[in-house]
């Protein structure tokens, strides 16, 4: 393992280096003092940036830590030079400061400002997702979304957004939002407003009732192997079966190494940093290897919060069990009843920090743009069950579209499509 590496300034905690030719991964370089989740941290913010991982490794000697990522897109939403540019500068303020400057740059933690943007529109296929295209690359992230149809064919959407830029209280950045909306929606666009978000936005932090049974369909702990098979969001169950969390004690004094295999999937590295975060898991080394043939292969050398190996059988299980778990079904997609209305629902587990995974709300509205569907209403919100906390995102699908909602066959190519987009297969 690799030991303590003395650090610079700030301009040295990340580097990203550009490829050499079309097609070869950024490699993106942090080095910087460590801290617990640090990595589940990096792995959300390059999600976000829709990003994939194609291999990595992780060093620390619980001092000072060491990341290299190999990284490539999903697909290109910003021009590069520009993209990774936004990529480094948040990647440098989840780092904690360097000891030389620590006096100087250490601040108090504090929320950014939750905005409320609200449009009125005219409704036509693939609105939704056109905003929310547009929105991700101005840097501003979606926390909560309540849209509505009217009668007679308009749309009101009620946006509350943050900005990774921290500038949308200035009047250039909300002049350059609405410009940049107005410029998608064209003559559809009836007004658009940004303002600071008031009591509104708490009175919209839960989402609307689920149903006893429907959330026992969405949240339950255990699924059987029909319904892993539903909502696993793997292309066979082959893959399932072959998913394989092992612990071993007696190659290193003072770690416990857990080795994974299991199908590739969009995130999977996050969802596996996540779950080790939450569980107050302490990473001393890590590799990330390529896919091969559609599996990834992890080994980790981690400790548990006490700095001690996991000895006990029953811990080791109930983290075994729970890793697979978060490989298995990480996200829940389901198509349901609302009365004589067809509903998408769509969940994902909230990091212990409050965190959401990125990027569902655009994936989601970027499936169902695909496929023709458009959308009713939208609303996205928090749920808590015994267990944790859950984002639910819950699309009332309209049906007057050219996509037929009626019928079993169509309903699966529904849900099909959507888990396939949020894997990013």
């Amino acid at each position: 393992m690799m030991g303590g590496v003395s650090g610079g300034g700030d301009d040295d905690v990340v580097h990203i280096q550009q490829p050499n030719k079309p097609g070869d991964p950024f490699i993106i370089t942090v080095n910087c003092p460590d801290k617990t989740g640090l990595a589940c941290d990096i792995c959300r913010i390059i999600l976000d940036f829709g990003l994939c991982i194609a291999k990595g490794d992780v060093s620390t000697d619980g001092v000072w830590c060491y990341i290299v990522l190999w990284v490539i897109p999903y697909s290109v939403l910003l021009p590069m030079s520009c993209s990774y540019l936004i990529l480094k500068e948040r990647l440098q303020k989840i780092c904690p400061p360097c000891l030389a400057s620590f006096y100087v740059i250490q601040q108090p933690s504090r929320s950014s400002p939750v905005y409320l943007l609200k449009f009125c529109c005219l409704d036509r296929k693939g609105l939704l997702h056109d905003v929310t295209k547009v929105l991700s690359e101005l840097e501003l992230t979606i926390q909560k979304v309540k849209v509505t149809t009217t009668p007679d064919g308009r749309v009101l959407d009620l946006f509350f957004v943050t900005d990774n830029k921290e500038l949308l209280h200035t009047r250039n950045r909300q002049d350059e939002t609405c410009e940049r909306l107005n410029a998608v929606l064209r003559d559809s666009c009836i007004s658009c407003e940004l303002q600071l978000a008031g009591p509104e936005y708490e009175y919209n932090q839960g989402i609307s009732s689920l149903s006893p049974a429907l959330a026992e369909e969405l949240f339950r702990c255990e699924l059987s192997d029909n319904e892993v098979r539903a909502q696993a969001l793997s292309p066979d169950m082959t893959k399932l079966k072959k998913t394989n969390v092992t612990m071993d004690n007696s190659l290193s004094p003072a770690h416990t190494l857990v080795q994974i295999r299991c199908a590739d999937h969009k995130g999977l590295l996050y969802d596996i940093m996540r779950t080790l975060k939450d569980l107050n898991m302490k990473i001393s080394y890590g590799r990330f290897s390529p896919n091969s043939m559609g599996y990834r292969d992890l080994d980790i050398f981690i400790q548990q919060k006490d700095g001690k190996k996991i000895l006990d059988p029953e811990k080791q299980s109930a983290l075994c069990s729970r890793l697979k778990q978060e490989m298995l079904h990480p996200l829940r997609v389901i198509i349901a009843n609302r009365g004589p209305d067809t509903e998408l629902l769509v969940a994902n587990p909230v990091e212990l920090s409050g965190m959401g995974r990125p990027r569902v709300f655009y994936d989601v509205t970027f499936a169902l743009k695909t496929v023709g569907i458009c959308v009713f209403s939208a609303e996205v919100g928090r749920h808590s069950t015994s267990e944790r906390e859950w984002e639910v995102y819950r699309f009332l699908l309209d049906e007057n579209c050219e996509f037929q909602l009626t019928g079993v066959a169509a309903r699966n190519k529904i849900v099909n499509r959507v888990r396939r987009t949020l894997m990013g297969w």
